[in-house]
């Protein structure tokens, strides 16, 4: 999650929302790492949590990440929460809870409904307060 960290300050040093992803295989080790890039990139998918599963699977040269774990710092939308459930990801750690834009604990809900083919391992709330602050003090600074 520290890696995740970093990226999302980076991300917001970017003037992204400050979101870092990783995802590492089974062995710990690490595949991609990202942080938003919707801004740089005019694009609104660039989501630090698609962008490091496309890496991902790009570096396997597979689809699939399913002896993988994601670590974000945000509880991850409803886009990017489909997006964990196609490539199979293993297990989905995360930091702050989105009440607002989540689509994992809050919102849609993703990985409840029954249409969705896969339900990753969920451990919510690690580094919570250290990634809500980041969040906190990025949209401070804004307005």
């Amino acid at each position: 999650m520290l890696l995740a960290l970093a990226e999302a300050e980076a991300a917001a040093a970017r003037g992204e929302v400050p979101v870092g992803a990783v995802v590492v295989d089974a062995s710990g080790a690490v595949l991609a790492a990202a942080g938003n890039r919707v801004e740089e990139l005019n694009d609104p998918t660039a989501h630090a949590e698609i962008l490091a599963i496309r890496a991902a699977t790009a570096a396997r040269g597979e689809k699939l990440l399913a002896d993988c774990d994601l670590h974000v710092t945000l509880e991850p939308c409803a886009m990017c929460a489909q997006a964990i459930a196609l490539a199979r990801v293993r297990r989905l750690h995360f930091g702050a809870y989105d009440p607002k834009g989540g689509g994992v604990e809050h919102g849609a809900r993703v990985f409840d409904h029954p249409t969705c083919h896969h339900r990753p391992e969920l451990v919510g709330g690690i580094e919570e307060t250290r990634s809500g602050e980041l969040l906190r003090r990025f949209f401070r600074d804004r307005r």
